[in-house]
């Protein structure tokens, strides 16, 4: 139960997003975007956050942690509200400059605090986080769809999602530990330094270097994938909005059962292994899923996608804090700073599609081949992970 307020703020986090991306469709026609202006609107908001996270991550190893994190709920709940309420392109890429890097205070710094609350179990712990997350990311696009089959458009369903980000802040500020009362008032640039020191020098030491690199490239076949597969759908499979959202929840819905059956799966296997036959199985399943033209397989070979890439954070990322123990603010700090060449990608994506189309697009998202050519073949010693079995 202690562990209950990070894993709902995950859970929030990936509903709104998951909302977000299914409602991509109902959004550029409202708001008359381009493929261009959506690639904008997934990058420049995402640059933004990687300048703001690695302040927050050092303020969240050397100043008040829990006030980071309510801050930025609360400028989460703003932001959730003022996208309902958003008139056009520069408007919304505003509220995204916001939503992104408050995001990055009120879930980043959430997921620090686990990690911190059970640091010989990265992997297992991420994966429950993954588990909660990918929760939300299967509720979004039938929540969508819900509202809208009462009247409900996608402006409505994001002035209710920040009403239930305020209840779940209220529930966050019940239960979220206390702060010493020996912390200053304002952080101290001293404090700040030295912990800015502490990253590079953890940077340095190599191992850490390998997952914040790798970590970007899975996030093809994950977050950024998802991002534009409902335009994928209406404008290349020329199906309807609300099948589009049927699609991501297929995905999702194989995505969440794969996430619940990785936490067991870790007590038995090594995350890397499991890893490695993965992203052997994703290589080969998205260009079938590109070629094929029925919808019905594309829909069966997207479920297969999305039970297969289960795991890829979860795994990375535990391994990413596990290499670094003890920093875990550090480690928000420098995935803020890798996370930027993940924030071009999709704005990559949308100029390939703006200028030769989005089936065509669509191929570059092939980066985790970068996971088979990058994975150590014998696995480094990372702290607090379980021996091999011989």
């Amino acid at each position: 139960m202690l562990n209950l307020p990070f894993l709902l703020i995950e859970f929030l986090d990936e509903l709104v997003f998951s909302v977000n991306a299914a409602a991509w469709p109902l959004i550029r026609s409202d708001l008359r975007l381009d493929y261009l202006q959506i690639g904008l609107l997934l990058s420049v908001p995402g640059i933004v956050a990687a300048i703001l996270e690695p302040l927050l991550g050092i303020l969240g190893d050397v100043w008040k942690r829990r006030l980071l994190i309510l801050g930025g709920g609360i400028f989460f709940a703003g932001a959730c509200l003022l996208t309902g309420l958003s008139t056009g392109f520069v408007f919304l890429l505003l509220v995204f400059c916001v939503f992104y890097p408050s995001s990055g205070a009120f879930v980043s710094l959430s997921q620090a605090s686990l990690m911190d609350a059970d640091p010989e179990r990265h992997e297992q712990a991420m994966a429950r986080w993954t588990f909660a997350g990918s929760l939300g990311v299967v509720l979004g696009p039938l929540l969508l769809s819900g509202l809208a089959f009462i009247g409900f458009g996608w402006r409505g369903v994001f002035i209710a999602l920040s009403g239930l980000s305020v209840l779940v802040l209220f529930f966050v500020w019940r239960r979220l530990p206390k702060m010493s009362q020996s912390l200053p008032a304002l952080p101290q640039l001293p404090d700040i330094w030295s912990g800015l020191h502490g990253a590079w020098s953890a940077l340095r030491g190599g191992e850490a270097l390998c997952w914040l690199v790798l970590l970007p490239f899975s996030d093809l076949m994950l977050d950024v994938l998802l991002g534009f597969l409902a335009l994928y759908f209406v404008d290349v499979g020329r199906l309807t909005p609300a099948q589009a959202a049927l699609g991501i929840a297929v995905w999702s819905g194989l995505g969440l059962l794969g996430d619940f059956l990785l936490i067991p799966l870790l007590e038995k296997v090594h995350g890397l292994d499991y890893l490695r036959l993965s992203v052997v199985l994703e290589l080969l399943l998205f260009p079938a899923f590109l070629l094929v033209p029925q919808p019905l397989v594309k829909f069966i070979l997207l479920g297969l996608l999305g039970l297969f890439n289960s795991g890829w954070y979860a795994i990375l990322k535990g391994r990413l804090y596990s290499s670094l123990p003890g920093q875990s603010g550090a480690v928000m700090t420098l995935d803020s700073l890798f996370s930027l060449l993940g924030t071009l990608l999709p704005f990559g994506i949308g100029l390939a599609a703006q200028f030769f189309g989005l089936r065509l697009a669509m191929w570059l998202l092939l980066g985790p081949i970068a996971l088979l050519i990058g994975l150590p073949r014998n696995e480094p010693g990372v702290t607090g992970q379980m021996p091999r079995e011989t």
